[in-house]
C-alpha cells in the first residue's frame, strides 16, 4: 500500500490536445510502461466522438488492453451517457465524469448547462448501476472543473464548488476531484476549499488534479496533503491541459510530482527512474511536442533514497 496514490493521466489529459495520432501500439507500450514503474491507476483515454477529438478513435482498443492488465485500474474520461456505455462495454474500472464549477465553462467545454450534465450524471449512475454485478462495478468520480478560477468568468466562490460536489454526491458519485482547469489556483485557496470540502462530503474519497500553468502546481500539491488529500493526478514531463482553457496547459509533470512527494517520505509505489525512461519513450514518439518538468532536465539529486527503501533503513 502507498501513502499517496498517483494517477498517470497523459494518455487522456497529455494526448488530448496533440493533433498528430499517437499510434495504438505505442499507447499500449505507454500503458505497459506505466504498469511496469508501479502504477495502479491510469486515466487511459476519453470516449468522445472522433470528430471532436481525433486522438481517441481507438479508445475502444486501448480500453480493453488496459482492462486486461490485472494489476492495474483503468479510468476514462466519459462525457456523456454513449460514452458511460462504451467505457462499460470495455471493462473500464473508473468512469471520470465532468461537473463544472461555472455555468460559463460548462458551454464551452461540455456544450450544456450545469442543470443538464447533473442530469447526464444521473443517468451513468443508473447505468452503472444495472450494469453492476458481483465481479464488476465501475467506480463512479466526479471532476469538478475551473474549481480554482475560471478563464470566462475568474474567481470561483466556494460555494459553488462546494454545492456543485453536494450534487454529484447525492446523484452517486463515489469519488470528488477538484481541478485547476485554469491553472489559477494558489496554495491558500487550495487548502480552504479542501478543508470546505472535507467537512462537507467526508465520506467520499477526493482528489486532486492540479495544473502548473502559473508556477504553483507542487505548491497546491502541498496544501492539499495538508487538508489530507491522499490522491493526485498528473502528466509525464507536465504534457497536456484541457483545450477549451484558453492558455491552461501545463499538467504537473509526473516525475516532478513522484519525486517531491517520496523526498518527503511519502510512498507512491512509483519508480521514478523509469519515469525518466517513460519520459524518454514519450520524447521519441512525439518528438514535436514541447516537454514540461524539473527532473527530466536536472536529473535525481546524489544520495535520492525512495521512500520505501528509506524507511528499510531506519527499521534495520
Amino acid at each position: 500500500m502507498s501513502d499517496v496514490r498517483v494517477r498517470e493521466v497523459g494518455l487522456r489529459d497529455g494526448l488530448q490536445i496533440i493533433g498528430t495520432f499517437m499510434p495504438t501500439a505505442d499507447k499500449k507500450e505507454w500503458i505497459d510502461r506505466c504498469v511496469a514503474a508501479g502504477f495502479r491507476e491510469l486515466e487511459i483515454c476519453a470516449f468522445v466522438p472522433e470528430k471532436y477529438i481525433p486522438q481517441f478513435r481507438d479508445a475502444n482498443e486501448v480500453a480493453v488492453y488496459a482492462s486486461e492488465r490485472p494489476s492495474l485500474l483503468p479510468a476514462a474520461l466519459v462525457p456523456n451517457l454513449k460514452g458511460a456505455e462504451r467505457a462499460l462495454a470495455a471493462g473500464v474500472g473508473k468512469l471520470v465524469c465532468i461537473i463544472s464549477a461555472t455555468e460559463a465553462f460548462s458551454q464551452a467545454n461540455l456544450r450544456r448547462s450545469k442543470a443538464q450534465s447533473m442530469e447526464e450524471l444521473a443517468a451513468i449512475v443508473r447505468l452503472r448501476d444495472r450494469a453492476a454485478n458481483s465481479e464488476y462495478r465501475a467506480i463512479i468520480q466526479v471532476g469538478i472543473s475551473v474549481a480554482f478560477g475560471c478563464p470566462f468568468e475568474g474567481r470561483v466562490p466556494d460555494s459553488l464548488v462546494l454545492s456543485a460536489a453536494v450534487a454529484a454526491a447525492k446523484a452517486g458519485a463515489d469519488e470528488i476531484s477538484l481541478a485547476d482547469t485554469a491553472g489559477q489556483g494558489d496554495p491558500g485557496q487550495v487548502r480552504r476549499v479542501f478543508r470546505a470540502l472535507a467537512k462537507e462530503l467526508p465520506h467520499l474519497s477526493h482528489a486532486a488534479h492540479l495544473h502548473d500553468t502559473r508556477g504553483t502546481g507542487l505548491a497546491n500539491v502541498l496544501a492539499a496533503l495538508e487538508e489530507g488529500v491522499g490522491s493526485f493526478d498528473a502528466s509525464i514531463a507536465g504534457l497536456g491541459g484541457c483545450p477549451n482553457s484558453p492558455g491552461a496547459t501545463g499538467n504537473i509533470a509526473t516525475e516532478d510530482l513522484v519525486f517531491m512527494l517520496e523526498a518527503m517520505g511519502l510512498d507512491t509505489g512509483i519508480d521514478v527512474q523509469r519515469l525518466l525512461e517513460m519520459r524518454a519513450f514519450v520524447a521519441e514518439r512525439l518528438p514535436e511536442v514541447r516537454l514540461f518538468g524539473h527532473i527530466g532536465h536536472a536529473g535525481l539529486p546524489k544520495g535520492f533514497v525512495p521512500a520505501h527503501r528509506s524507511r528499510a533503513m531506519r527499521a534495520s
